[in-house]
């Protein structure tokens, strides 16, 4: 039966891949490389395991992930933090490799969870958009420490390394045009996320790259998945004042910026900003509230394929 069905959980890094069976209660490691994945296939496949969670890991996974998905595996890539808080409900406080695999297990066979799809042009898409959003925060970083610097020595060699980052991070703003005019559907997508105004191209490719369910769930989960949704906070007589949390921060960071500039520029989310401020409400409720309604009427673009009109979607 189907419920009965071992499920493996994987505790990666970057050397070895901890694997846990539920609820088989077997365990045991692989290396983490192409012979490891071959062992680690053959086991699996004695055991009948169909389903397999892994955590992201910042990307000691990936290559994992993609042995299993090209093998047939059901693939689940969980986030870490659920799977913390999940083993802290169920009483496991130890944390080590071989724990957290047999909590990863646990988890996909009590949690409902989503299977990962692979979609190449779209893992090129994000890897190119993170590597740059990393430019940008070492760019940052430079420019802070510049400031503190006398030394003429110091400084030249600041203004040499803050020139090298910014070329490459021109190179690399190139290379993801390049990758969104090489596929139909982002080009598309490209085009309907630009129509929007104070959408710009950093928010547009970050969407497409970190955000790919935009446009195909509702308002309300798109907007619980980026993390810019409120959550009640009531117990009895207490009323909390509501708040966000989770989500995807690499999503954030850019609405957030996007938003600023729609308060001031696009029509609609100007009446936002004026009505919420009637309200009296918080400079901080004020934005995220903007960054949500950016979100759900950008969601609403995408689902009916049809370019920002200047009214609510």
């Amino acid at each position: 039966m189907a419920q009965f069905t071992p499920k493996a959980g994987i505790d990666s890094s970057v050397d070895w891949l901890d694997v846990h069976l539920y609820p088989l209660e077997i365990a045991f490691r692989v290396s983490n490389d192409a012979p490891g994945w071959r062992e680690l296939h053959r086991r699996l496949r004695a055991a009948q395991v169909e389903i397999v969670a892994l955590e992201a890991s910042g990307g000691c996974e990936r290559a994992a992930c993609h042995f299993l998905l090209e093998r047939g595996y059901s693939v689940r890539l969980l986030d870490a933090l659920r799977v913390r808080q999940f083993a802290k409900a169920t009483g496991k406080l130890a944390k080590n490799d071989r724990i957290d695999a047999e909590v990863i297990a646990h988890f996909v066979a009590v949690v409902a969870t989503r299977p990962m799809v692979r979609d190449r042009q779209r893992e090129r898409l994000a890897e190119l958009v993170g590597a740059r959003a990393q430019l940008t925060d070492h760019l940052t970083l430079l420019r802070n420490q510049a400031h503190g610097h006398r030394e003429a020595l110091l400084c030249r060699l600041d203004r040499q390394r803050v020139a090298r980052v910014q070329a490459d991070i021109r190179k690399i703003e190139r290379r993801i045009a390049e990758v969104i005019a090489a596929d139909p559907d982002m080009t598309a997508n490209n085009a309907l996320l630009r129509s929007m105004k104070a959408v710009g191209p950093v928010l547009a490719f970050t969407l497409q790259a970190f955000l790919p369910e935009l446009g195909h769930l509702t308002r309300k989960q798109i907007a619980a998945l980026a993390g810019v949704a409120p959550f009640e906070d009531q117990s009895g007589k207490r009323q909390g004042v509501r708040y966000i949390q989770g989500g995807r921060a690499s999503v954030r960071g850019p609405l957030y910026m996007a938003a600023l500039v729609a308060a001031r520029y696009n029509p609609i989310l100007m009446q936002t900003r004026d009505r919420l401020r009637a309200l009296n409400k918080k400079p901080k409720v004020v934005i995220v509230a903007l960054m949500r309604r950016m979100l759900t009427i950008l969601n609403a673009i995408l689902r009916d394929g049809i370019q920002w009109q200047n009214k609510a979607a």
